[in-house]
C-alpha cells in the first residue's frame, strides 16, 4: 500500500544506531524527513546519507528532523555512523514493519527483473503527523537536491 499526502503517517518506534529508540511521536510539532534505504554502507545509500548529513543544517534550520531507516542492525548502523561522521538517527526495522507501513518494500523492478525487496523512498510528514510529500523509487544521486527544491530551500 502507498501512502498519499494526506494520510496519517504510521507510527515509527525503532531502535538507532546509538542505542537509543526513536519515535516519530517525539517530533510531533516539526517537519520530519523519513527516507528509508536499502544498505547502510553501499554506494548509493552512503551516497544519500552524506548528502543529507551534507544539507542537515539547512534542512534543520528550516525546521526539518532526517531520519534514516533500513533492515540493518543497531550495530552496522552504528558503523556505518562512525565511518561517514553521520550525524542524524539511523534506525533499524530488520522486521520490515515499518517499511511495509510505509510502502517501502515490495515488488519493484531492477534492470529489467521483478524482485522483491527495500524500495528506496521518502516522506516528508508535517507537524501534525500527516504525510505531505510521499517519494517511491527515488535516485540516490541527487535526491536531496531534488527534495530541497521541492520543499523551496533552494
Amino acid at each position: 500500500m502507498k501512502l498519499e499526502p494526506g494520510d496519517a503517517a504510521p507510527d515509527v518506534t525503532l531502535p538507532a544506531a546509538d542505542g537509543t529508540t526513536v519515535s516519530l511521536d517525539a517530533y510531533r510539532g516539526k517537519r520530519v524527513i523519513l527516507y528509508f534505504y536499502p544498505a547502510a554502507m553501499t554506494p548509493g545509500c552512503t551516497k544519500q546519507a552524506c548528502d543529507f548529513r551534507d544539507s542537515l543544517a539547512s534542512l534543520t534550520s528550516a525546521g526539518f528532523v532526517v531520519l534514516g531507516v533500513s533492515k540493518d542492525t543497531p550495530a552496522k548502523l552504528a558503523k556505518f555512523v562512525e565511518h561517514d561522521a553521520l550525524t542524524f538517527p539511523l534506525l533499524s526495522d530488520p522486521g520490515l514493519e515499518v517499511h511495509k507501513a510505509y510502502g517501502a518494500h515490495g515488488e519493484k523492478t531492477m534492470y529489467g527483473k521483478t524482485t522483491v525487496g527495500v524500495i528506496r523512498s521518502t516522506f516528508v510528514i508535517d507537524a501534525d503527523g500527516k504525510i505531505e510529500k510521499a517519494l517511491y523509487n527515488v535516485k540516490a544521486t541527487g535526491h536531496v537536491a531534488r527534495l530541497r527544491r521541492e520543499l523551496g530551500l533552494d
